[in-house]
């Protein structure tokens, strides 16, 4: 092996795909699944509704849009930006969450396909 060569100290063995097969049935991949799904569904629709109205604001009540706040800012700019900030916030909330409830399940089922990663001069 040289030193160019993209092999990983930490070498797993190839599942087959039946062995995705039964994963994918197992009651720990159908937790993952159930548990992924039960923060994207709802994170998903709380977003796009928020989207929406914003979309329908503007569209529709564009003197409210348009009602100051102070100087040049206006309610509209305000709520534009609230899109950008409740963006960046579902973004965080996803990475917490994935990181605290998805990624353990998720090693834990790597390790039951592919096995431990073996350890190389005691790394």
């Amino acid at each position: 092996m040289t030193s160019t060569d993209p092999v990983s100290p930490q070498q797993r063995r190839v599942p087959d795909g039946q062995a995705f097969v039964e994963m994918q049935a197992s009651p720990e991949f159908q937790d993952l699944r159930r548990r992924l799904r039960s923060f994207v569904f709802p994170m998903t629709a709380v977003f796009l509704s928020w989207y929406l109205l914003y979309v329908l604001l503007a569209t529709y009540a564009d003197g409210f849009m348009a009602t100051k706040v102070f100087g040049n800012i206006n309610v509209g700019i305000i709520l534009g930006l609230g899109q950008f900030v409740s963006t960046f916030v579902i973004t965080a909330l996803y990475v917490r969450f994935a990181n605290r409830e998805l990624d353990p399940r998720a090693s834990l089922i790597r390790t039951e396909l592919e096995g431990a990663p073996a350890q190389e001069n005691g790394r």
